[in-house]
């Protein structure tokens, strides 16, 4: 893990003017950051790609038109690293960063990323990069991803290698990654590793998933943790000097529930990004980021290298609250319980949107891709997916609701 360092201050300067410019204020004229502001306080090396990235970072998933002045708020703060994808929002996220970066596009780290099945050809692949490249209005990305990789043989299709090389040929794209948060997770990253075929990976991680955190409680807890070998792949990653970004962290990101246990600097966000921001094995971490206030909050954590006081108690609350609630992404034990071939995992993701991320729009984009849906599960007795999770996880009572609020 590279050393914390302070923004170059003639390069914050310029940073601030093209903002300011962006945003329709004459340059020089955007205020100066205020005294204590919170902002990014750690740059960290993102692997053999040498890029310093902001160690808490913009995820844009949810990022809509008309939103440009959330990506300016954060570029003020310090962040510099912008992460989406050709499918988030319907294009609009690219569209959005696209309008918001003009006139910075070297002072920022942008990526994004293709989602597709193994048997696409590569036209198709750099049709979608073609198409993102405009929306992001610049004539190159940073890294370009495969997206929400969960079977091993997109990995082995001779037509992404293809594409990544023209790609890269062509200026097009620097570096290339995955990302993945589901059942066959550790499989895709250890293959995409092995192969040295990745200079970033993008996956899920939160304290929720590493068996560290179950270590310090007792064995009375109600459930464990599903990713034995995900800190395991963290570190063979770092050994191979492929960047980490992780995502995911908070857990299903129902803040609400702990509101009433923090106080001032030690939120369950903050305490959740120290978790895996304590892990030399972690470069940075991307949230989504839906306000302002929310990223003033999250970088409250940056240039965190452990723990702070309070920060297990709340991590311990939280887990205890949602763990009968929270689909861990990697867990795959549902996948096959269902005679009807309902893709349990995802449609529980889906409902965490819902009902945690509170998004219902969103929800319902994401569940109107999930194919076969939960339609089957409305006349189901559900006693064939009763008892497959094995965290204890109400399937037969959460999916048919789940397809009637989204369908």
């Amino acid at each position: 893990m590279s050393d914390p360092i302070s923004p170059d201050r003639r390069r914050f300067l310029r940073l601030g003017a093209a903002t300011g410019a962006a945003a329709g204020l004459a340059p020089g004229l955007l205020p100066a950051r205020a005294a204590g502001a919170p902002h990014v306080q750690s740059y960290r090396r993102l692997g053999r790609t040498g890029l310093e990235i902001s160690d808490i970072s913009f995820g844009s998933s949810r990022l809509r038109e008309g939103q440009e002045a959330l990506v300016h708020h954060a570029l003020d703060r310090g962040i510099n690293y912008f992460d989406s994808a050709y499918g988030y929002t319907g294009g609009d996220a690219e569209r959005v960063l696209g309008r918001a970066l003009r006139g910075l596009r070297e002072e920022v780290v942008l990526v994004s990323k293709v989602e597709g099945e193994a048997d696409w050809p590569a036209a198709r692949m750099m049709a979608e990069l073609d198409e993102s490249l405009e929306r992001l209005n610049t004539d190159y990305i940073d890294i370009y991803m495969a997206h929400a990789v969960n079977d091993i043989e997109r990995l082995r299709s001779p037509e992404w290698h293809a594409f990544v090389e023209r790609a890269r040929q062509q200026g097009k794209i620097r570096f290339a990654g995955m990302s993945g948060h589901a059942g066959h997770l550790i499989e895709c990253l250890d293959y995409a590793i092995d192969e040295d075929m990745v200079d970033v990976i993008l996956c899920a991680y939160n304290f929720g998933q590493d068996p560290a955190f179950y270590e310090r409680f007792t064995r009375s807890f109600n459930y464990v943790a599903m990713q034995p070998d995900l800190p395991r792949v963290l570190a063979k990653a770092r050994s191979k000097d492929v960047g980490t970004v992780v995502m995911k962290t908070l857990m299903g990101a129902r803040l609400n529930d702990l509101r009433e246990f923090e106080r001032d600097g030690g939120t369950f966000a903050q305490a959740a990004f120290r978790w895996v921001l304590s892990n030399a094995d972690v470069d940075a971490l991307v949230v989504t980021m839906k306000s302002s206030a929310d990223i003033d909050e999250y970088l409250g954590a940056s240039g965190a290298h452990s723990l702070a006081a309070g920060d297990l108690e709340l991590l311990f609350r939280y887990a205890q609250a949602n763990g009968m609630t929270y689909c861990r992404h990697a867990c795959n034990d549902c996948a096959g319980a269902c005679p009807y071939g309902v893709d349990i995992p995802n449609v529980l993701r889906t409902r965490m949107y819902a009902t945690d991320y509170q998004d219902l729009a969103f929800a319902r984009d994401e569940y109107a891709r999930v194919s076969p849906n939960a339609e089957a599960c409305v006349s189901c007795s559900g006693q064939p997916c009763r008892d497959a999770c094995s965290n204890g996880l109400p399937i037969a009572d959460m999916c048919a609701p789940t397809h009637r609020w989204l369908a």
